[in-house]
């Protein structure tokens, strides 16, 4: 407000800028380098290994360290790489088939060890066991271990016949070709290592053939199937024909105790009449002989011929018949 009342507005001075030296400007720079080179190292100095996987570290283009699943420090600029692979991570090669998963004849068609032809379709499973030897020991391990099964897959083939490839033979070829593979992978070391082989399919070339094995295998489940029949009918019958034995040997043992307990006895009535026969041998004598003729003679009728008692020639005939029915009648 001036002298006379009145208000005037005077715009207020804006202080003077402040002039940045060479120096500062400089100073500036160097920070936002330095805060660059930070992050940078923080998003280079650092990786992740996942618990399917392994990191092969590298200086300098060798290789320094393998790690395992975790948080990892490494040196930034390319002095150290890392590459990491997966190990814990079953993977699959189908042979028989192409990249389109596309029936592939040219892969599958094999010949038998008796000269003929099937088409085999093979599943295999694999993973990484050394992730150096892989990375490092070979140009492309994958396609060598597929090269690998199909060689081997045609030497087991090819010595065994068409029947076992078709039908019962499977399981064994199958092992064949892993044992073999195996051997070689070891010797080798690419850095992989077979965990299954399975055939998947296996068949003729041709219509015919096909149907031919099919009544192959008909006949032959046919027959196991009269086999188990068999069987069962066995194990019936096998608990019967035990009890018919059993019955027989006691039967057997109760008539051994029968002629022994006879024997025994007339054993026991042979001493008996022994002792009777000491006795009086002539008495014992004659009556074992008129018993003996009438067991051997029942019709015939016996007479005792004896003499007087004052031993005179007169002799007395007396029917034993009578004589015995007159001591049976005294007896009752």
């Amino acid at each position: 407000m001036d002298e006379n009342g009145t208000y005037s507005w005077t715009p207020k001075q804006e202080p003077p800028k402040r002039k940045i030296s060479a120096r500062g400007i400089v100073r500036r720079v160097v920070i936002g380098l330095v805060v660059v080179l930070v992050l940078v190292m923080a998003g280079t100095c650092f990786y992740t290994v996942d618990d399917k996987q392994q990191a092969v570290v590298t200086t300098f283009g060798k290789v320094t360290d393998v790690t395992d699943a975790g948080v990892h420090f490494k040196l930034p600029f390319g002095i150290q790489s890392v590459q990491k692979v997966d190990v814990n991570v079953y993977q699959q090669i189908k042979l028989g088939y192409d990249n389109n998963d596309q029936f592939n004849t040219h892969e599958s068609s094999m010949i038998t060890g008796d000269y003929n032809i099937v088409n085999v379709d093979f599943f295999v499973e694999y993973k990484v066991s050394n992730p150096v030897q892989y990375l490092y020991s070979s140009n492309d391990p994958v396609t060598i271990l597929r090269n690998l099964i199909q060689s081997q897959v045609r030497n087991v083939v090819g010595s065994s016949t068409v029947d076992a490839v078709l039908t019962d033979g499977k399981e064994n070829i199958q092992m064949q070709v892993k044992e073999l593979v195996t051997q070689i992978l070891e010797e080798y070391d690419i850095g992989l290592s077979l965990v299954d082989v399975k055939i998947q399919d296996a068949e003729p070339p041709t219509t015919e053939v096909i149907e031919a094995f099919k009544a192959v295998e008909t006949a032959k489940q046919q027959a196991e199937t009269v086999i188990n029949d068999a069987k069962a009918y066995q194990n019936a019958q096998i608990p019967k024909a035990q009890a018919e034995a059993d019955k027989l040997t006691q039967n057997a043992e109760y008539l051994k105790q029968n002629r022994i307990n006879e024997a025994v006895e007339q054993v026991a009535m042979f001493e008996a009449m022994y002792e009777q026969y000491a006795k009086n041998p002539a008495i014992t004598r004659s009556r074992m002989y008129y018993e003996a003729i009438t067991e051997v003679l029942p019709g015939v009728k016996l007479y005792v011929n004896t003499s007087s008692a004052d031993g005179g020639d007169v002799q007395m005939i007396l029917p034993l018949e009578g004589f015995v029915e007159t001591q049976g009648g005294d007896a009752q």
